[in-house]
């Protein structure tokens, strides 16, 4: 049996975390989810938040959009709209987008459906993005 897992996690733009790790804490859509080593296969939604990877004592915390979880046995992969490690996270620009978007959102009566759902999803993901930067504070 395998002691560690393969995390990967992708968005359109790049191959974002590529390591091997103890365990993994994930923000599924019906809570968080906690896997190890031999986890039972499973394919999950992911909401926007924040994720821990362990590995060796040492934690990588990330934040991460919506988007899809597929957990085969020792392989963990994440599909994701959008993420960004911790340490690479800009916290005045994630306040600004935030901002910036709820503003839009309380202005916006004109509007799609689509516009106002993508709206919330930069709200979900800049909360993300503090909480993941602010997880040691």
């Amino acid at each position: 049996m395998a002691s560690t897992l393969k995390l990967e996690i992708v968005t359109p733009e790049a191959k974002v975390y590529s390591e091997d790790v103890d365990s993994v804490r994930l923000p599924g859509a019906e809570g968080e989810l906690g896997i190890f080593p031999n986890h039972a296969p499973l394919m999950a939604q992911v909401k926007a938040g924040e994720l821990i990877a362990r590995k060796g004592g040492e934690e990588t915390i990330l934040a991460v959009g919506h988007g899809f979880v597929e957990i085969t046995g020792d392989h963990v992969a994440i599909l994701t709209d959008n993420a960004a490690d911790s340490a690479d996270i800009d916290e005045t620009a994630a306040e600004e987008a935030k901002a910036k978007a709820q503003q839009r959102l309380e202005e916006g009566s004109d509007m799609s459906e689509d516009e106002a759902k993508a709206l919330a999803q930069a709200i979900l993901y800049s909360d993300a993005q503090l909480k993941a930067k602010r997880h040691r504070r």
